[in-house]
């Protein structure tokens, strides 16, 4: 059976998933066989296995850093937000139907814990060392009596639980204190070391307030973790992407953040190249200087394409179109940049069909069943800004499900400055993402760039990077102990 360990969080967006993916690389490096968990995890950025089942990103770029094929057991239960407090529920990879909030946490969620029992024994055979996250906060008490992703999976496997606070927010010791004191006495009991994340500054200044919480709570403090800037990893968070906007570079790519947006990873290679600005956009006004505009993938093509149409942008995308900008879209992107949008089952609006931009010659229909699959394309070769874009081994996966004709469609499209396609990661590929790039360099009067970045190397080392200052800034002998694990 693997020894477990679990980390949580006095809220949202502490850095329990970064951590959890240090672990997973320091505990890989160390030479055990672990594994990333999470039983429940509520975002619209997700991933698609290599056996066509969905799950979320972040239990993706864990699994990455432990060198493992990510794995549907790794996080049995997604939602997928769909608006009006609503979510598609995906249980072990396929999505069982759409139900509100009330409905899931009354009704569904503890028959939901059943698939995240099963996927825990399963890994539990085949792993040394389950490194599990934990989703919010576990000191929630409106959420507590159908919690299937904090205590209820840390009794469950009576796990060591190790407690984060994000300090860069400020309040980090009344939140530590705090979480600790709204625990039941058997919960508190699993909590077995604190951890102050984004530190800035001296941190001998801090000392004070460690003895303090120590002091305070009598439960050790595992370390203090600086700041980490330009992580070189994977987020699942849109609360994220307030951080994602790139240095100055020649060519500006402004992304629209749409209310739905989902999969917006796609686009961190692209943020990552030295001559690219890349921006997430919420006015009209902030295209206007943009090189390249690109619709990303969406929850809800329709409602997101009526909300463009309502603040403009399809007018401003139109106009700067037909001036010779580059746009993009990426899955429901794509599917907006089309004549017609139908949906004749009403799988995501209550109308029949909606007019799109009108950039590319193609209609979609809303089918009620997902297409969710990797893909491997030999050969890629589209026309745009009036170049040959070429790729080979383009690899990446699809999540949709609409039906784009004209059958030439069903993947991509290119025509003019307009392209548009159904693979997310398609930017992950460098050869493709580099002549793309210099394409748009060519079309400005600048000259092309001939070296390429290898992404999935750069991956690697921001793991092994991450690894390297988390387990500096830890008591990693006390965490061992923790565990129950030695060297």
């Amino acid at each position: 059976m693997a020894k477990h360990i679990m980390l949580m969080g006095t809220a949202s967006h502490v850095g329990k998933s970064i951590l959890t993916t240090a672990l997973c690389r320091y505990f890989f490096r160390a030479g055990l066989n672990v594994c990333p968990f999470k039983a429940q995890n509520m975002a619209l950025n997700s991933y698609v296995t290599s056996d066509g089942l969905e799950m979320g990103r972040a239990q993706v770029a864990q699994a990455e850093a432990a060198m493992l094929d990510p794995n549907v057991d790794m996080n049995p239960v997604l939602l997928k937000p769909t608006g009006n407090s609503t979510s598609q529920v995906i249980i072990n990879g396929r999505a069982v139907g759409v139900m509100s909030a009330a409905e899931y946490h009354r009704g569904y969620s503890l028959k939901a814990f059943d698939a995240v029992k099963a996927a825990l024994e399963r890994l539990d055979r085949q792993f040394d060392l389950l490194v599990i996250e934990g989703a919010g906060s576990p000191a929630e008490v409106n959420l507590k009596s159908h919690d299937i992703v904090n205590m209820r999976v840390a009794k469950y496997l009576n796990a060591p639980v190790i407690l984060i606070a994000d300090i860069d927010r400020g309040g980090s010791l009344a939140a530590l204190v705090g979480t600790l004191e709204l625990l039941d006495p058997d919960e508190r009991d699993l909590v077995k070391g604190l951890v102050i994340n984004k530190f800035r500054g001296d941190i001998r200044l801090f000392d004070p307030a460690v003895e303090f919480l120590q002091r305070k709570t009598n439960k050790p403090v595992l370390g203090v973790i600086p700041y980490i800037d330009r992580l070189g990893i994977d987020d699942e968070d849109s609360v994220s992407l307030d951080d994602k906007i790139s240095s100055d570079g020649d060519i500006s790519i402004a992304v629209i953040r749409l209310p739905k947006i989902s999969n917006f990873t796609d686009f961190d290679s692209l943020a990552g190249e030295p001559d690219v600005k890349l921006s997430y956009v919420t006015t009209v006004e902030e295209i206007e200087g943009a090189d390249v505009i690109i619709l990303p993938g969406s929850k809800n093509s329709s409602a997101d394409l009526m909300r463009l149409r309502a603040e403009g942008f399809d007018v401003a995308i139109k106009k700067r179109a037909l001036d010779g900008t580059a746009v993009i879209g990426i899955c429901g992107g794509y599917q907006m940049l089309g004549a017609k949008i139908f949906d004749p089952n009403h799988t995501e609006s209550a109308v029949d069909e909606i007019d799109g931009l009108g950039l590319l010659p193609l209609t979609t229909t809303f089918a009620i069943e997902k297409l969710t699959r990797q893909i491997t394309i030999d050969r890629v070769r589209i026309k745009f800004l009036g170049e040959s874009i070429e790729g080979r081994e383009i690899e990446g996966y699809e999540i949709h499900a609409g039906e784009t004709e004209p059958s030439e469609a069903a993947l991509m499209m290119s025509a003019g400055n307009i392209f548009g396609t159904y693979v997310h990661g398609i930017f992950d590929n460098d050869q493709f993402r580099r002549a793309m790039l210099n394409a748009v360099r060519r079309r400005k009067g600048l000259a092309p760039i001939e070296n390429m970045r290898n992404v999935r190397a750069e991956k690697q080392a921001a793991y092994d990077r991450l690894a390297r200052i988390v387990s500096g800034a830890l008591d990693m002998d006390l965490l061992k102990k923790i565990v129950g694990v030695t060297d």
